[in-house]
């Protein structure tokens, strides 16, 4: 059994001191401190922008959503990262995700 939410997807990031097309390079990290794996997982974005091309299967926008992992199921405690470059960093909120438990 577990007890799990959306609290427990973390989003965190860093600079990673590059410049991409004269924008700073942002690294976002996507963990679960959740005991269960969560698949589908994915994050809101709506107004999100990138000089940087982000391997879609880490991270693929449809609208205002980003899927994470290609929906594949993040493990308990595991860290899955990607890389952007805009001005800023944007503000990535947990949307959703099929929390599974054993």
């Amino acid at each position: 059994y577990c007890k799990c939410t959306l609290a427990d997807v973390k989003i965190i990031q860093t600079q990673t001191g590059k410049t991409v097309e004269n924008k700073p390079e942002w690294k976002a990290t996507v963990k679960n401190d959740c005991i269960c794996t969560q698949s589908d997982l994915k994050l809101s974005c709506d107004g999100f922008q990138t000089v940087e091309a982000i391997d879609s299967s880490l991270m693929a926008k449809t609208g205002a959503e980003c899927l994470i992992n290609g929906g594949q199921p993040v493990a308990s405690s595991s860290n899955l990262s990607f890389n952007y470059a805009w001005d800023t960093s944007f503000p990535f909120m947990p949307l959703s995700s099929q929390i599974n438990c054993s």
